[in-house]
């Protein structure tokens, strides 16, 4: 009994190991440095915003990494993991914290695909 507990377990961990080591994941940059396409700002299934990007081997989604994006002079969006945006009146935010922040993101840019390598996080592929 204690054998085939042994058996099992072993084959249980090899199958994991195996199956950990077919999952795939490609940074931005690297997809962009094969010559993928960045596609316009999109929903992924579970909500999240991110960016298709589609090359001569597929496509891949890729996440957004923002919080925050500019809207207008007056106007900034916060953006929650479900892909909601919420209004952020950008003068209250730039007094809370001491003045403006150059590092925010355009969200006109990041609507069209012209966005950043740091304002991307992971990519996978997508299938179907």
């Amino acid at each position: 009994m204690i054998r085939h507990r042994f058996y099992l377990s072993t084959l249980l961990a090899s199958f994991c190991l195996l199956a950990a080591g077919t999952a795939s994941a490609e940074s931005y940059k690297g997809l962009l440095k094969k010559g993928y396409a960045v596609g316009t700002m999109s929903q992924g299934k579970s909500g999240s915003l991110g960016w298709v990007l589609s090359g001569k081997d597929g496509k891949w989604f890729c996440k957004g990494k923002f919080s925050l994006a500019v809207v207008d002079s007056k106007t900034l969006v916060s953006v929650l993991a479900s892909g909601k945006m919420i209004k952020v009146d950008r003068a209250v935010f730039e007094d809370s914290i001491g003045g403006p922040d150059p590092s925010l993101p355009n969200l006109a840019d990041l609507k069209a695909g012209r966005v950043e390598p740091r304002h991307v996080g992971s990519c996978t592929p997508l299938r179907g």
